[in-house]
């Protein structure tokens, strides 16, 4: 039988001058797991107004229960009866009535429905979504352990286990794996916080259930190898190999053109227009009828600097041969820089794109799903090149194999403020790629991961295409701003946790999960974690002796390029 906690003066909650007795809400009033803490006073779409009374909820502190005993907090749940159904909402914020220190004003958010079980009153068969709101006068409860079982229990789809449902013990937090990574992902975290611990957890879960998948993670600082050693493909600048000729024309300006203004322009349209010479002399250009200067077809270095000196000759005066000298000095400036030997080795020229992609899209994965792409030892001048063209490759191999059996490819990125920077997002070659899977990637089965530390310099838009959000403790306000931003309106009361969250903690909504859900990450073990953990100062530095053969072989490494 359906019990009234008790009966509300109508008007605004804040100004109320008549409140009921602490006992209108009757704590006896039980359903089968909690008693009443309270009622709906206020009914809109998207949010709306419960009163909670305070000693009801006091009386909930003690429970055996750790979700019960949390009840009225925000980013906590409660349950209200809407005939055969239990509504479940999330606490928003908190604000005491004035002049009624018993009285708790709550901004819920309504999350989704469940069937009520006739004979116990238990919750089963949670779904997203409200059919049906409840009236002011509603019932409130706490929402109980077993409650969140069946709310967070992963239905039939594939889906990852990663941690443990917070205030729980036990319940386990799923991501579902295709809804995930259908519409992309971004994992985002203030430095210290077990980002890169997360990252590689979600990434181990993603691999242990698809032995045979095809993942590519961009690694700037190079500290993912040592936790994918045993289940991934490690490529550096000592085995990457990835041939120049892979480069199309915009990447190629921006290594080659050092020009700007009106020069820029100049040098450009030469470099296009022998480029294109350069292609054609090689056996696979002439075999192609049309040939453009983006196509990935080889071409000698040497040809391209011989082609551009027959040009150069054509002039008239010498002052026209200004690009051609720039342009040829910073060929050769690279053909002779060991640094660039990764990719512009004179070894590169045959065509080995085919053993390329098969190599670094792990194609096929061979129980190593996962490429690790180790940017850390590329020049810093082209490691913004070296990603456009990994992820322009990505791209295009999708677009240019359908009709084909389909090969789904998640590209992960790393620092993506870095390639992705606000203001400036389509600035760049590897800006316009990352932002053009972000915005299409999907319909070509290409999902996007992004890990960053300030999504507020993230460009704009880039974070809204992510379907699924990871959102770790944020200390900068503008940060959280933007995270608040990108999220659905059901997660706000969840939200406002992120500053007090513990490190390896989260909050995750979006696609990927059920409803909004706080979730305490599993531990890693040692030889799965990446080479990120902070060093100890206090105990490092009572360290002592060697210093000298440190420095000799550092300055080794240093003057050798790391080779």
């Amino acid at each position: 039988m359906f019990v009234h906690c008790g009966a509300l003066t109508r008007g605004d909650p804040t100004t109320m001058t008549e409140m009921p007795s602490a006992h209108a809400f009757a704590p006896n009033a039980v359903t089968a797991t909690a008693p009443c803490i309270g009622m709906v006073f206020e009914i809109a779409g998207s949010s709306s107004l419960v009163m909670l009374d305070a000693l009801a909820l006091d009386a909930t502190v003690g429970s055996a229960d750790p979700v019960i005993a949390t009840a009225g907090s925000v980013g906590s749940q409660i349950k209200m009866r809407v005939g055969g159904t239990w509504l479940i909402a999330n606490i928003r914020s908190l604000k005491l009535i004035d002049g009624h220190d018993d009285r708790i004003a709550a901004t819920v958010d309504f999350l989704g429905e469940g069937d009520e079980e006739k004979l116990t009153g238990k919750l089963y068969k949670f779904r997203r979504g409200v059919t049906r709101y409840p009236t002011p006068g509603c019932a409130v409860y706490p929402v109980s352990t077993t409650d969140l079982r069946q709310i967070y229990s992963a239905d039939d789809r594939a889906n990852i286990e990663i941690g443990t449902v917070y205030p729980t013990k036990d319940i386990r937090a799923a991501l579902y794996v295709d809804a995930m990574l259908g519409k992309h992902f971004a994992l985002l975290g203030s430095t210290g916080t077990g980002k890169s611990t997360s990252a590689a957890l979600i990434l181990h879960r993603i691999c242990e259930l698809s032995p045979q998948g095809h993942i590519v993670m961009i690694d700037p600082h190079g500290e993912y190898a040592a936790a994918f050693k045993g289940n991934g493909a490690i490529y550096d600048v000592s085995n990457l190999q990835m041939p120049y000729w892979l480069m199309n024309f915009e990447e190629h300006c921006e290594v080659f053109v050092t020009s700007s203004g009106s020069e820029k322009q100049i040098d450009a349209d030469i470099l296009a227009k022998c480029l294109l010479m350069a292609r054609a002399k090689g056996r696979l250009g002439q075999e192609i009828g049309k040939l453009t200067v983006d196509a990935p077809v080889p071409y000698l270095l040497s040809d391209l600097t011989n082609l551009i000196g027959l040009e150069m000759g054509k002039m008239d005066r010498a002052g026209d041969t200004a690009p051609y000298l720039r342009l040829r000095t910073k060929i050769d400036e690279i053909k002779a820089d060991p640094r660039y030997g990764f990719m512009f080795s004179g070894m590169l020229v045959a065509d080995t794109m085919a053993g390329f992609i098969e190599r670094v899209f792990r194609l096929p994965g061979d129980g190593k799903p996962i490429s690790i792409i180790d940017v850390s030892g590329v020049p810093s001048e082209i490691t913004s090149v070296v990603v456009a063209v990994l992820s322009r490759m990505v791209f295009d191999f999708a677009i240019w194999s359908r009709g084909e059996p389909q090969r789904p490819i998640l590209l992960v990125c790393e620092e993506a403020h870095r390639y992705i920077p606000a203001g400036n997002g389509d600035g760049s070659s590897v800006g316009r790629i990352l932002s053009r899977i972000a915005k299409e990637g999907r319909k070509y089965g290409v999902s996007l991961g992004l890990i960053t530390q300030r999504p507020s310099d993230l460009a704009e838009g880039v974070l809204s295409q992510c379907g699924t959000i990871i959102a770790m403790r944020l200390n900068n306000d503008r940060d959280q701003a933007f995270v608040r931003a990108a999220m659905p309106e059901g997660a706000r009361g969840f939200l406002d946790s992120i500053p007090a969250l513990r490190n390896r903690e989260c909050i995750i909504c979006g696609e990927g999960v059920a409803i909004p859900i706080r979730v305490s990450f599993d531990s890693l073990a040692d030889d799965k974690r990446p080479a990120s953990d902070d060093p100890l100062f206090s105990q490092l530095w009572r360290q002592t002796g060697g210093e000298g053969e440190i420095i000799a072989r550092t300055l080794k490494r240093w003057r050798a390029q790391g080779r």
